[in-house]
């Protein structure tokens, strides 16, 4: 791992919070994410399970957490399995945890190696009740590859069929959606890391620059600051390319007059970061696209505004699109009377800004959370409103990641230049 060791309270206490809403005489069990093949021998670089990591830190394949808070032994309330390392593996991998360095990472003072677990299994398993098991039920997620998860599920409930079996993805999502401090505050060194990336590239582009070679920039700049890359693949696309909101080939290059479009944002120790900036090529907007930037712009305050407490998801986004109506209308993109007699479910704005506001942030881009939840102090969320005109080849999008706090919000990347006279002052004082 690059990044500053985070200490054990952090997963410590939410270890604590979980266990406090587990039935009696339960257990809940945590596996890593699997190692994924490529071709031939190689292998993709590992990314952790986030429930793993959230609740124990443990940044390592082949692991296995187990929270049994009513079990007999105390020993056995809080179980650490990790990779039984050897001087083979010492000699191609390269360092494993010890035992010690498991629970000093964790906070979990009992720590045995993964092949036996099923043995310590068994035993455990004779004394409770019910048993919660993990999957990924993101509402957005698209499963296809059998996960170690999955594996486990068939092996468990084939070897105990008679065990009460419950989800714990809900509990965990529950959690996880209130983001305590120390999470915020790895969030807020992603988003540090993903600024430094954006004032560099700032320098960088002008008329003739290949998107990856903006890419480059960015990915040199979060790798020298302890990140281990975007937290997602990043969007780098100039012209009409901005048009399409998954671009990410980034093989084109930066043609004078063009706008390019940048949703690039790097992660921090697991936690992401998530912005999008709309800048010139040449470093001076157009009329027209000033026009539809100062639209964007206008429509990304007002929602900033609306991410409060007690607010729902469902009913932001309505709102938000209210007020992008008015701005497409402004732009003459739209017609007030068509807007008038338009059906409530097809609104006429979604032709240039199709896609959410918001969504929740933390250690996946895409965070767990439950729209149907009104927002409490401690979600972090996305803003991001866009218009994207395909006839003029212009795509403006503007994002950045706002905290909920009892007294309002925290606009995460307030620092990273946003206003249209910053960017062009900014580019042209190179």
């Amino acid at each position: 791992m690059k990044y500053v060791s985070i200490g054990q309270d952090l997963f410590t206490q939410n270890r604590q919070r979980l266990r406090s809403l587990l039935k009696p005489n339960s257990l809940a069990l945590f596996h890593s994410n699997d190692i994924m093949p490529t071709n031939a021998d190689g292998t993709m670089r590992f990314r952790q399970n986030n429930d793993l990591f959230y609740l124990s830190g443990i940044d390592q394949e082949e692991s296995i957490l187990l929270l049994y808070p009513d079990a007999r032994e105390p020993k056995h309330r809080e179980i650490l399995f990790v990779r039984e390392t050897n001087e083979h593996i010492a000699v191609w991998e390269g360092h494993k945890y010890t035992k010690e360095e498991a629970t000093q990472t964790s906070g979990v003072g009992t720590v045995y190696w993964t092949h036996q677990f099923e043995r310590i299994f068994q035993t455990l398993m004779a004394e409770c009740e019910s048993v919660y098991l993990n999957t990924n039920e993101h509402t957005r997620a698209t499963v296809e590859v059998e996960t170690r998860d999955a594996r486990f599920i068939k092996w468990c409930k084939e070897r105990y069929p008679l065990h009460q079996y419950l989800r714990v993805a809900p509990l965990l999502q529950r959690l996880r959606a209130i983001k305590t401090e120390p999470e915020v505050n790895l969030i807020r060194q992603a988003c540090g890391i993903t600024e430094q990336g954006f004032r560099r590239v700032l320098s960088f582009i002008r008329p003739g620059v290949w998107e990856y070679e903006i890419e480059a920039e960015l990915y040199h700049e979060y790798l020298r600051n302890r990140s281990r890359g975007p937290a997602y693949e990043p969007i780098i696309a100039s012209g009409a390319n901005a048009c399409v909101l998954h671009y990410v080939e980034n093989n084109q290059p930066c043609k004078d007059g063009d706008l390019l479009l940048m949703d690039a944002a790097a992660e921090y120790a697991n936690y992401a970061s998530d912005l999008t900036r709309t800048v010139p090529v040449n470093g001076r907007f157009t009329r027209r696209q000033r026009q539809v930037y100062d639209s964007v712009l206008k429509v990304f305050k007002e929602a900033r505004k609306m991410l409060i407490t007690g607010n729902l998801l469902d009913e932001y986004h309505r709102e938000v699109g209210r007020v992008m109506e008015s701005e497409l209308i402004g732009l003459g993109l739209l017609d007030a009377g068509e807007v008038k007699k338009q059906d409530p479910e097809k609104p006429l704005y979604k032709k240039y800004f199709m896609h959410g506001t918001s969504h929740f942030l933390g250690l996946d881009v895409h965070d767990v959370g439950d729209k149907y939840r009104r927002f409490e102090p401690g979600m972090v969320f996305t803003c991001e409103p866009g218009i994207y005109i395909r006839e003029e080849g212009i795509g403006i999008r503007l994002e950045n990641n706002i905290l909920i706090t009892q007294a309002g919000n925290l606009d995460l990347m307030e620092s990273v230049p946003i206003e249209a006279e910053e960017i062009e002052e900014l580019m042209n004082s190179r």
